[in-house]
């Protein structure tokens, strides 16, 4: 062994030691007839101190160290004179008496500290020195230690966790799949699964009652801060339940594993709102409820008055904004400038001031008198000091948008901070959405999502309404799972595909092991998936899930480190019988 102790190991009650650590050199500095050395590994940084007079030898080998040299080092274990409170090992250093360099470093290209120095790109290229970085470790440690619990808890719950195949069968609806081509069948492909979704539904009806994994899912999809192509989740599924016994099981865990990492105890059960209640009052399925400003509809008040901005308006809708009365000029445009942004896509904003002597000032006044826009600020229980902001338009997109506002005003307000959590559960969401494009319906869920009960006789008389038996879990603004009670009905599962447009040729061919299953006897069965990834980073308070993945691609899809996706050679596309068609057109092998 190269050492008998770590980093972070050393206390006090060390001192008088002889001890051997090895690790890398955080930074070294020289300080008359002395060298002082920081040695960093997984477990902290412990000081170390070399003697000019008492061994210069040792401590010329000392002073020719560089930034990530790994280095073996003895010595004995004293008292600082000078401690250092914000390290675990502040109170002890170690008296040189050998150095061994094990290997030396180039300068690296970034600091490997916790306020790097390194950008995004640059951390990425280097990613395996990055996650030298403390902060990085923490979070992999957590992730870690989060994933045991998860396996301890729903083991004691009876669960059993089952592997599922990686290489599958390509099938629509979702998003666009990973494909791999087979060499043993040409012209035919695998995909990589977006989730074990048809597997954990075959387990139920194998009996395999309770169901779980930790798995590596795959969806070649448009990249965000909580995306990326390859992901984690909770997989789970359950037999001879229903919604409440599903909800129930997991919320358990998830408060749990609060508990667990965070000591934090939520009592109550977590809150439900519907799908139709998010969207009316948060134009979110996700809504963050860790602050009020819930929307406020104004459309009967605004309209009729000669604007028409409103009066063309499906919907005006605002939200109040509390203490905000005192903006200048310069931040209210600075909050149009950003719903007009692309990425929100407004055409611009009505704001209302309701000042502190009770007077209103407002970009419409000249539409509408203040008694009309007192009106407005009391359906908005809007108080002296408060600024109301509207948006106007199609209700979905208007609603969607304000949303945005509304986020946008959280973040500046300091109302979203990111060590209280809200969680909550949206429940009713509709089994179907309508694309105009292509004028069907298509599975808001997946095609194996069973409607509300209630709602069944009206899957072709009233098909848009139909509620499914679905359920998200929200934990501030983020979806951080969701699920929902499976088709276990041959004949009700066949009329759910014909509404999507499968013909019964097709459902087989997609799904026809899983039909074949269901003539032999499928319990009714539900389950949910955590996002493994997302979890981890709402507890470790980042903003987005490439902090918590060892080795994440970046917003292209792309390692930058190992340099994929890349080219292969036209040895290996001879063996799959493939050949390349550029973007002109012209093919190539």
């Amino acid at each position: 062994m190269f050492r008998d102790k770590t980093c972070g190991e050393l206390r006090l009650a060390d001192a008088g030691r002889s001890v051997r650590l090895a690790g890398w050199v955080q930074r070294v500095r020289k300080m008359g007839g002395m060298t002082f050395l920081d040695l960093r590994d997984r477990y902290g940084i412990t000081q170390v101190v070399f003697n000019q007079e008492v061994n210069p030898e040792v401590c010329g080998i000392a002073n020719s160290l560089g930034r990530e040299y790994v280095v073996e080092i003895s010595g004995k274990v004293e008292e600082r004179t000078s401690k250092n409170p914000a390290l675990p090992t502040g109170d002890i250093e170690i008296i040189a008496s050998d150095v061994k360099i094990l290997n030396k470093s180039e300068i690296p290209p970034f600091t490997i500290e916790d306020n790097t120095d390194g950008g995004d790109d640059l951390r990425m290229k280097y990613r395996y020195l990055d996650l030298r970085r403390p902060c990085v470790r923490k979070n992999l440690e957590l992730r870690h230690k989060m994933a045991f619990e998860i396996r301890r808890y729903l083991d004691s719950k009876g669960f059993l966790e089952i592997e599922t195949p990686i290489l599958v069968k390509s099938t629509p609806e979702g998003a666009r799949d990973f494909v791999v081509p087979s060499r043993m069948n040409p012209g035919e492909f695998y995909a990589l699964p977006q989730s074990p979704q048809l597997f954990k539904q075959l387990l139920m009806v194998s009996g395999y009652d309770r169901y779980f994994q930790i798995a590596k899912c795959f969806r070649d999809e448009d990249l965000r801060a909580d995306r990326q192509p390859e992901f984690t989740q909770i997989d789970c599924e359950m037999s001879f339940v229903e919604q409440e016994d599903v909800i129930e099981m997991f919320e358990g865990l998830v408060k749990h594993i609060f508990k667990y990492t965070k000591d934090i105890e939520f009592a109550d059960p977590f809150p439900r709102m519907t799908w139709a209640d998010a969207m009316r009052l948060y134009g979110s399925d996700k809504p963050d409820i860790r602050f009020g400003m819930q929307f406020v509809e104004l459309t009967d008040l605004a309209q009729g008055k000669g604007f028409s901005v409103a009066d063309d308006a499906q919907i005006v809708v605002g939200i109040c904004a509390p203490g905000c009365a005192s903006y200048t000029r310069k931040q209210i445009d600075q909050l149009t400038d950003f719903v007009k942004r692309p990425q929100v896509g407004a055409k611009g904003m009505i704001w209302v001031k309701f000042e502190e002597d009770g007077s209103v000032k407002s970009s419409v006044g000249k539409f509408y008198t203040e008694e009309q826009l007192k009106e407005w600020g009391e359906r908005a229980d809007a108080k002296p000091g408060d600024l109301l902001l509207v948006l106007t338009g199609e209700t979905m997109k208007t609603r969607k948008q304000l949303c945005e506002l509304r986020l946008e005003m959280g973040n500046r307000l300091g109302l979203r901070d990111k060590n209280v959590f809200a969680p909550l559960w949206v429940v009713d969401f509709p089994l179907f959405e309508w694309d105009e494009e292509t004028q069907r319906y298509y599975a808001m869920h997946h095609p194996f999502t069973s409607p509300n009960p209630e709602d069944i006789p009206m899957l072709r008389t009233d098909t848009g309404n139909v509620r499914a038996t679905a359920y998200d879990i929200i934990v501030n603004g983020t979806e951080l799972g969701g699920g929902s009670i499976r088709i276990h009905d041959a004949a009700l599962q066949d009329e759910m595909f014909e509404l999507l447009g499968f013909t019964p040729e097709r459902a087989h061919e997609q799904f026809g092991f899983l039909m074949d299953a269901f003539k032999y006897g499928a319990p009714p069965h539900g389950g949910l998936a955590l996002g493994f990834d997302r979890f981890v980073s709402i507890l470790a308070g980042l903003d987005t899930i490439r902090d918590v993945i060892a080795f994440p691609k970046n917003n292209s899809g792309r390692d930058v480190m190992n340099e994929s996706p890349s080219p292969i050679d036209d040895a290996q596309l001879d063996e799959l019988r493939l050949r390349l068609v550029p973007a002109d057109g012209e093919e190539k092998k």
